[in-house]
């Protein structure tokens, strides 16, 4: 193939700072058609450096997951919907592990109007958000904190996390294949994820259609460790069969907006 031309240098490096990029924004950017972003996307896909998403592509790496930003900003609708339809499965009451990810702090968020929760978590983002409500105790896992995105992760957070044995699990995963396995980019997080799967007693798994798309390095698990899944769809045939086949409640608070480019 020849060398990517500056126009597909730049979609790399605006997908980069934003985590996905869209065939109508970038037509109106670059003041070209949409068919000639569709080509750029299309080589820029078939060296690999992005990946098809609906109405656009996104960075492909399967070893390096995107800057916590940039996750903030993809399918922030999808993440409320399945935020609040997550919270809502939680009565009051009750306690629950929290995990590291932008879905499940939008989870921790929806939990506001709750009443006599206990939470434990390894996420800051969680803590800030909860830890002004009276009605809920948080509790807040010890060890080296990510800089990144302010999860507490390593053998201190998973011996912290071992103490507990907790009505619900809110977990989220960086990708999931169709098989069901649930992957993420960084092994020390795993570890806290096993711990929290391990010592929950149902585990509800927070993930947009996007974590179907992704690839990551690291295992935490099967989806037939997963009591719950709320999502926004299931697209893939394979992976709506695994969760029947292992009785997994899939929950699908809506469906992708976006045209195939």
């Amino acid at each position: 193939m020849n060398t990517i031309s500056s126009r597909q240098q730049d979609i790399v490096m605006l997908a980069r700072a934003q985590g996905r990029v869209s065939v109508e924004d970038l037509a109106a950017r670059f003041e070209v058609s949409p068919q000639t972003i569709r080509k750029d996307l299309n080589d820029l896909c078939a060296r690999r450096l992005m990946s098809r998403v609906h109405g656009g592509a996104m960075v492909t790496s399967g070893v390096e997951n995107l800057a916590y930003e940039a996750r903030r900003a993809l399918a922030q609708g999808a993440k409320r919907a399945i935020a609040e339809a997550a919270a809502g499965i939680v009565p009051n009451r009750a306690s629950l592990f929290i995990n590291i990810g932008t879905t499940t702090e939008e989870v921790a968020r929806a939990l506001g109007g709750h009443e006599d929760l206990l939470v434990v978590t390894n996420n800051l983002n969680v803590a800030v958000e909860l830890y002004r409500h009276p009605k809920i105790e948080l509790i807040m896992a010890g060890g080296p904190v990510r800089r990144a995105d302010g999860a507490v992760i390593g053998s201190v957070a998973v011996d912290f996390v071992r103490q507990f044995r907790v009505d619900y699990a809110v977990i989220g995963a960086s990708a999931i294949e169709e098989d069901g396995t649930l992957l993420d980019f960084d092994y020390r997080e795993v570890q806290v994820a096993r711990a929290i799967i391990d010592n929950a007693r149902q585990v509800i798994l927070v993930a947009d259609h996007s974590k179907l798309e992704r690839s990551a390095p690291v295992r935490i698990g099967a989806m037939e460790e997963v009591d719950i899944f709320v999502t926004d769809q299931v697209a893939s045939p394979a992976l709506r069969e695994v969760c029947a086949r292992h009785s997994v409640e899939l929950i699908e608070v809506g469906r992708r907006e976006e045209e195939d480019f």
